[in-house]
């Protein structure tokens, strides 16, 4: 009784002391992504809100995007974005209405995962266009991608403050049936 006892503790300590690498698991781990993994035209599903400094939702956002990526840390993007039920304001295409000029960066890590920023237009009176950072995450072999905004920078003309956020996105890529 006192060996089985005995053998069990040494067990239990044996895989006791795999937790912590099993939890660094995904540090070291090398799905193969790179930039090259988020190349060409996604569709895009936006969904969320801007908060005021208790963390209540204020603006409520909803949109789509197509954004282009060009597979070496490159992107631009048009989209269309409604705040509140109100089509926002913008450079736009006069055919479609979609917000145009819109440009980034991003990178994809080894492990799938990465961060992106984008870039807008200013809007008049104001020096500088709004800008968003993003983290993500990809899936399907970078067919699919998973967005959570970490900052936004309103239009400024001054110094840039950021504001809280609650927004994130999903989207898939575009392939067009010939």
């Amino acid at each position: 009784m006192m060996n089985s006892l005995h053998s069990l503790g040494i067990a239990l300590v044996a895989c006791a002391s795999l937790i912590p690498s099993l939890a660094l698991g995904q540090n070291s781990d090398h799905d193969g992504c790179s930039n090259e993994t988020l190349k060409g035209d996604y569709a895009f599903r936006i969904s969320g809100n801007i908060l005021n400094s208790a963390g209540t939702p204020i603006i409520n956002r909803e949109g789509v995007a197509m954004t282009h990526f060009d597979g070496k840390g490159g992107l631009t993007q048009v989209d269309f974005v409604m705040a509140n039920g109100l089509a926002q304001p913008g450079p736009a295409d006069p055919v479609t209405e979609f917000h145009i000029d819109e440009w980034g960066t991003y990178t994809v890590n080894s492990d799938c995962t990465g961060s992106a920023v984008i870039h807008f237009p200013a809007p008049p009176h104001e020096t500088y266009g709004a800008e968003i950072d993003l983290k993500f995450v990809l899936s399907q072999a970078g067919r699919t991608i998973h967005t959570i905004v970490t900052k936004l920078i309103p239009p400024y003309t001054t110094k840039p403050v950021p504001v809280p956020v609650s927004i994130h996105s999903d989207a898939e890529k575009l392939e067009l049936v010939r």
